[in-house]
């Protein structure tokens, strides 16, 4: 008898709904919402009100997409935290709901849990490897950046984490500083192809451990360009391609370098990255070149993976399902990332 688990996410500015089917990937369906662009960033009312507009209609396609019925399902899984409150309540509310109508269980998952285990989807036909455990996860997006020891499904070990400020963050900072738009993230990586790496250099910062800073190399890229643009007022419409790839690749060799440290003390040689940084196209490559040069064993997600999505929410209900790791209807919300054990 397979195990049917339909998915919620709705922690930021994403509303998705999948359906799993034991392992495989049945359905996966997102609203993305491109209201946040206009602003440089999401503001949590405009998005919390899109989640409530998006919410039914994305269920219902993501049901029928997967070719089930409602007795079909046998678990609800949301996200509960960490997120926007106001996101979070449309998606938990939802489920709570459908889970009490359906008379079917009840999964909370962390978001950070679902990134990390995204590489454990399966979709039929398609073939790609999936770690054993232990495995390390590089795990970076706009809100967090941390290193984690992947023990089971079901056991996590965070030996490294920013300080600071998450590396998506110093992506978008650094777009906003150049005026380049919003997200950050995806235009810096475009623009840094056309670039070079070598030409502007960044301070990295000296932390010990495997922790991360970003907050230094941020302000180190701001009085850059305010310096360059004192002698040059156009410096950054001349220079903004290698600007970008400098600057991208300073980030990219923080984060490496705390990453094969990570590696050389546990020991383990199988590695992952997940979030939505790890669409980087510079990351994902820098990834499969160490682990080329060093001998490990690298789990890159697909780029439909990086992002948010309700296909990592499923997975990990899948497992806390089977595990009897049911969720109270009383259970709230969880914004701060601190007030859930990852």
């Amino acid at each position: 008898m397979s195990d049917i688990i339909v998915g919620i996410e709705s922690s930021c500015d994403d509303t998705s709904v999948a359906v799993l089917k034991d392992e495989y990937l049945i359905s996966n369906v997102i609203a993305s919402q491109e209201v946040h662009r206009q602003y440089g960033g999401v503001v949590p009312e405009l998005a919390s009100r899109a989640h409530l507009l998006n919410i039914v209609p994305v269920v219902d396609k993501a049901i029928k997409s997967a070719g089930i019925q409602m007795k079909d399902i046998d678990a609800i899984a949301f996200t509960r935290g960490p997120g926007l409150l106001g996101s979070l309540l449309v998606g938990t509310s939802f489920a709570k709901g459908m889970a009490i109508s359906l008379g079917c269980k009840l999964v909370e998952v962390n978001h950070l849990q679902g990134h990390i285990l995204s590489c454990l989807i399966k979709e039929k036909g398609i073939e790609k490897p999936i770690p054993a455990f232990p495995f390390l996860t590089l795990l970076v997006s706009g809100g967090h950046t941390q290193i984690v020891q992947v023990d089971s499904e079901y056991s996590f070990r965070i030996l490294g984490q920013t300080i600071d400020d998450a590396v998506g963050e110093a992506f978008d900072k650094c777009s906003k500083m150049m005026g380049l738009g919003y997200p950050g993230g995806p235009i810096i990586d475009k623009l840094a192809k056309e670039g070079d790496a070598e030409r502007f250099k960044f301070n990295l910062p000296n932390i010990q451990g495997l922790d991360y800073s970003f907050s230094g190399i941020k302000t180190s890229l701001l009085y850059f360009l305010r310096d360059r643009i004192a002698e040059q007022p156009d410096f950054i419409e001349q220079n903004r391609a290698d600007i970008c790839a400098g600057f991208q690749k300073a980030l990219i060799d923080i984060l490496m370098k705390k990453l094969i440290l990570a590696v050389k003390q546990t020991g383990i040689t199988r590695v992952a990255i997940g979030g939505g940084v790890s669409a980087n196209s510079a990351l994902r490559q820098r990834v499969y070149d160490e682990g080329v040069k060093r001998g490990w064993q690298t789990f890159i997600p697909e780029f439909r993976f990086t992002t948010d999505n309700a296909a990592m929410i499923a997975i990990c209900g899948l497992y806390k399902y089977r595990a009897g790791e049911f969720c109270p209807l009383d259970a709230p919300a969880v914004p701060r990332a601190g007030s859930m054990a990852i």
